[in-house]
């Protein structure tokens, strides 16, 4: 093997090396924001009950609405490391995180209707039921 060769060889390995870095540094940086404000729901808001079944249609249809609407900043497994949430000075959450798990679907909900900034409310945007059936695909998440 000439000298050109292995040249070659060690700069691929350098550069597979620092892709490699850049990757995983970006992966937890997303976490490594700000929470942000506390956000508690309404009493009222945690006690309700989805009313949509956890069934493969609903998650289907939360997984799609979730990829138009959500995973820009919440990133496609939920760890809040969309492409655009480099640009939000908060952490967009952890729904694979055990603070979420805990949250009730109501709670989950009601922030996805209201939303608070940055975040858009989608009041307006979607259906009570499409809203649900993103909870109910935020649920799959769930380490």
């Amino acid at each position: 093997m000439n000298s050109i060769t292995k040249n070659l060889r060690s700069i691929t390995a350098i550069f597979t090396f620092a892709a490699m870095l850049l990757t995983i540094s970006s992966q937890t940086n997303a976490q490594d924001k700000p929470k942000g404000k506390p956000w508690p729901a309404p009493e009222n808001v945690v006690k309700m009950k989805n009313p949509v079944k956890s069934d493969d249609a609903s998650i289907k249809e939360g997984k799609d609405l979730y990829a138009q609407h959500c995973k820009s900043c919440h990133g496609a497994k939920g760890l809040g490391d969309g492409t655009k949430a480099a640009k939000i000075d908060i952490s967009c959450g952890d729904f694979s995180s055990a603070e979420t798990a805990k949250a009730s679907d109501g709670e989950l909900y009601w922030k996805t209707t209201d939303g608070r900034k940055p975040m858009p409310s989608f009041k307006e945007k979607l259906s009570d039921n499409e809203r649900w059936s993103i909870v109910n695909y935020m649920r799959t998440f769930a380490k």
